[in-house]
């Protein structure tokens, strides 16, 4: 069916996009997309900052449509979408491997249930699972339940994994929290944002798994999350609800 105003198709009241987040992940995506349920969603797209390793011609490949990411940062990644997004929902999946795809029809169910954001949890919930091959002192893990602690006791998000990747929105409600974060600490601040708004937030225990392929990248590093995701933290204390961040209600 065409809608008439503007000649684009009418999609589905419940119409959901799955948005694969990639920068060289040529070998995690060869096994990575044979894996994804693609029939639950209405569009299937990634965004890419210009991969060099074949990545793009595995999309190719599997009929993926690609949109070039100006700079790269995974922030930056999730305002494009926003920008893009013709669907009511949205998904976003790493393509390293780390995600459990077998999560995916779970999201779209909680998504129906009307939650603002979906979050899939690695620590403290029953069956949680984080993968810490590449931290043998926990120092990441730790560091974040601790800052999921904080985020809980000041905002009441009632979430224990505040900066897990693996999350989905209602595409009105990720444009209402306006995120400016242009980095990893964009799930940090979009767990902030979405609580400050008394946004129904929803989490369910994941299992991370390990990488299929390639390496963390440097702005996933410890040292720079911890940095980073201290700075936003105080940001968003600090701002409180000021003019741009709209309040709910």
């Amino acid at each position: 069916m065409k809608n008439e105003s503007d000649g684009k198709p009418r999609l589905p009241a419940a119409s959901t996009t799955l948005v694969l987040l990639s920068y060289n992940e040529r070998d995690a995506l060869v096994q990575l997309l044979p894996m994804l349920p693609r029939q639950l969603f209405e569009c299937v797209v990634a965004i890419d900052p210009g991969s060099t390793d074949g990545t793009l011609d595995v999309y190719a490949a599997h009929g993926i449509e690609v949109v070039r990411q100006p700079q790269r940062g995974r922030g930056n990644a999730f305002r494009l979408a926003a920008g893009i997004v013709e669907t009511q929902r949205v998904i976003f999946l790493s393509t390293d491997g780390n995600e459990d795809p077998r999560d995916l029809s779970r999201i779209v169910e909680f998504l129906d249930q009307g939650y603002d954001l979906v979050i899939g949890g690695r620590f403290l919930l029953r069956d949680a699972q984080s993968d810490d091959s590449d931290d043998p002192l926990r120092i990441r893990k730790w560091g974040n339940i601790a800052c999921s602690g904080l985020v809980r006791l000041l905002w009441r998000s009632g979430v224990w994994d505040a900066i897990n990747g693996y999350r989905a929105f209602q595409v009105d409600s990720l444009r209402r929290l306006r995120l400016d974060a242009p980095l990893h600490e964009v799930e940090l601040q979009s767990t902030i944002r979405a609580a400050k708004l008394g946004m129904r937030i929803k989490e369910f225990a994941t299992r991370e798994l390990p990488r299929l392929g390639g390496e963390r990248k440097e702005t996933a590093a410890t040292w720079t999350l911890v940095r980073r995701l201290s700075w936003f933290l105080l940001r968003e204390l600090v701002l409180g609800r000021r003019p741009w961040i709209e309040v709910a209600g």
